[in-house]
């Protein structure tokens, strides 16, 4: 007999549920922070979180379990479109697991499992064999919303300007928001924008190049001939939905003489490495992301199914780009063999940059930054300008200074995103890893915070009187 999908009340029923866990563990804490205020008598916020996707959604939920709740966060998206779900990730599925947690925060009726099976049935969640995109999106906005979080979307950041005792967040709204800590959590593509190889012409935009992580109109491809730069996960997936939207020839261009063959980051997604990375010996860190780097990670092999399912995709190993420029309606490749091509679309599947320069909101911050080419100097053989611009962090993620006492304040700025990679680990990039990055942060928040309030702590603490013993024959009245 076939299952039954679940009642119409089950989500509603779970949500209960979720209340009451969140009950019986005491959670949310009272906000416990000493209150704060600006120059013109308002409150401070003591957080203000940039990105309601994924990650700004862990770090809130866990700040908010922490007691910090004087926080908020803006994303420049509508709601519903935070993040690359449904806006630029074109895979058909995540790649990741499905039993992973998600951004439970140790709860385990917050887990994407508990939440499918709520609004789907157990039977389809057994049938399920990887998420689909837009269920992730529904999931990470169901957190948001039984967490209680106070997100303002169309709002996005412009600048920052840290100080000695808060940072001013200036934003596109015309405001000037004041908050003790600044969290950004802007995903891959706020570490500094597009890596693009020498050579391509910026004229070719927007009608006739695209990265893979802008928006493409597909149906524009139709009948053409497109060339893919790059074999990572983004550029397969975007070959095949050219190709699946009518593109009639896809030729993907690939440097290596092959595709990687081992995914070493599902090797390292284990507590091992998310609780243990931070604190090892720079030597040791750095040497492994030299490793890494050199061997990279292959595209899922469903993409690469997915791909090779459509006719007129063809690929291309040494083959490397030498320079891409408009020529009449087309787009003139050239490689460095000698070889060219004439094409009517170029996509650029070469991934994001950790470049501090790219990143707006820290303009005019970035000579004071501690980056690892800074602090650490590789032995010979090991040299990589890459690495070396990623940003050295502190074990909360908050940026350092390049010399103390330039920026004061620049440590109240803490970057949870994939730039912290090199410093933190992979706790802040991708999703096996998100609770356990949104607790570290916030733990390390909540202890920056308590430290500076300590004075009030101490006043509350003095203050506290509640007599133990009035019901027993040892109360002593107050004189």
């Amino acid at each position: 007999m076939d299952s039954l999908p679940p009642p119409p009340d089950q989500l509603a029923a779970h949500e209960r549920g979720v209340a009451r866990d969140l009950e019986l563990l005491g959670l949310p804490p009272a906000n416990w922070p000493a209150t704060v205020t600006g120059p013109d008598g308002a409150a401070v916020l003591d957080v203000l979180v940039v990105g309601a996707g994924m990650y700004g959604v862990a770090a809130a939920g866990a700040l908010r379990l922490k007691g910090i709740g004087n926080i908020q966060v803006i994303d420049a998206a509508p709601e519903g479109l935070e993040g690359p779900w449904v806006t630029y990730a074109r895979m058909e599925t995540l790649r990741s697991p499905k039993h992973l947690p998600g951004i439970a925060l140790g709860i385990p009726s917050l887990t994407f499992r508990a939440w499918y099976e709520a609004r789907f049935g157990e039977a389809a969640w057994a049938a399920l064999y990887k998420i689909r995109n837009a269920e992730w999106q529904d999931y990470i906005l169901w957190v948001r919303r039984m967490l209680g979080l106070p997100v303002r979307n169309g709002v996005a950041l412009r600048a920052l300007r840290p100080g000695p005792a808060m940072v001013e967040a200036v934003l596109s709204t015309g405001e000037t928001l004041l908050a003790r800590r600044v969290v950004l959590a802007t995903g891959r593509p706020g570490t500094g924008g597009f890596a693009l190889p020498p050579g391509i012409d910026p004229a070719l935009w927007p009608d006739r190049a695209a990265h893979t992580g802008e928006a493409i109109e597909f149906g524009r491809l139709a009948g053409r001939h497109v060339a893919v730069i790059g074999a990572g996960a983004s550029a397969w997936d975007n070959a095949a939905t050219a190709l699946e939207r009518g593109a009639a020839r896809v030729d993907m261009h690939v440097r290596r003489e092959s595709l990687p063959q081992i995914n070493k980051g599902r090797g390292s997604a284990n507590p091992g490495f998310f609780e243990g990375w931070a604190g090892l010996p720079p030597a040791e860190k750095w040497s492994l992301l030299v490793y890494l780097d050199l061997v990279k990670a292959p595209p899922p092999h469903e993409t690469v199914l997915r791909t090779l399912r459509n006719p007129g995709f063809h690929i291309h190993f040494s083959s490397r780009i030498g320079t891409a420029r408009r020529e009449a309606d087309t787009v003139a490749l050239t490689f460095e063999d000698g070889r060219e091509e004439r094409v009517d679309y170029l996509i650029l599947g070469t991934g994001f940059a950790v470049r501090l320069e790219g990143m707006a909101e820290l303009a005019g911050l970035v000579p004071a930054i501690a980056t690892w080419g800074d602090r650490y100097v590789p032995p010979p053989g090991e040299a990589n300008a890459g690495l070396a611009g990623f940003p050295w962090l502190g074990e909360g993620f908050e940026l350092e200074e390049r010399v103390t006492g330039a920026c004061p304040g620049l440590s109240r700025i803490h970057l949870f995103n994939h730039a912290a990679a090199a410093s933190i680990g992979s706790v802040a990039s991708d999703i096996p890893g998100a609770s356990v990055g949104a607790e570290r942060l916030a733990h390390r928040i909540a202890a920056h915070i308590f430290r500076e309030d300590f004075p009030v702590m101490r006043a509350r603490l003095e203050a506290f009187d509640e007599p133990e013993l009035e019901p027993t024959p040892f109360f002593v009245p107050r004189g």
